[in-house]
């Protein structure tokens, strides 16, 4: 998986198709080996992101106004919302940073809606953070993005 710090504002996270079997609970996407040839699904089999069965990523639905609510970029972005969440719990030397390149990125988002799917935590909670699934230029490879400040590190 390539991870990819993008403005200091998000994080970048290629991911790839994997294949599942039924009943079968995979933490990694390994690359297929290019010496096998691909012989379909098995009955049972499905194909699905990585990055969405590894993390159980749910699909959600926005349109631009309920996204830019979600963000209270609409008004003052850092108003209130996931925003204002996030921006509580920064450094005070990081605010500043934060705050232009998280309505730079915005405005980038709003600008190509429609290119973007949205998927939260299994939990589906409403002040949890909005992944941003795309694919890059050549149509094909997908990634997600994630807002930087908005993720806590673990230390394995």
């Amino acid at each position: 998986m390539l991870l990819k710090l993008v403005d200091d504002i998000v994080y970048e996270v290629n991911c790839q198709l994997i294949t599942v079997k039924a009943g079968e609970d995979v933490d990694i996407g390994a690359n297929p080996s290019a010496e096998e040839a691909d012989e379909g699904l098995e009955e049972g089999s499905k194909q699905v992101n990585n990055v969405v069965h590894s993390f159980r990523l749910q699909p959600t639905s926005f349109d631009k106004k309920s996204y830019l609510g979600y963000l209270k970029v609409a008004r003052n972005y850092t108003s209130s919302g996931y925003m204002k969440a996030v921006k509580a719990k920064l450094p005070a030397d990081r605010v500043t940073a934060f705050e232009s390149g998280a309505q730079a990125f915005a405005k980038k988002v709003i600008g190509n809606f429609k290119d973007f799917e949205f998927y939260t935590g299994e939990s589906m909670n409403p002040d949890g953070m909005v992944a941003l699934l795309n694919y890059r230029e050549d149509g094909i490879t997908p990634y997600f993005t994630f807002w930087k400040d908005g993720l806590k590190e673990v230390k394995l």
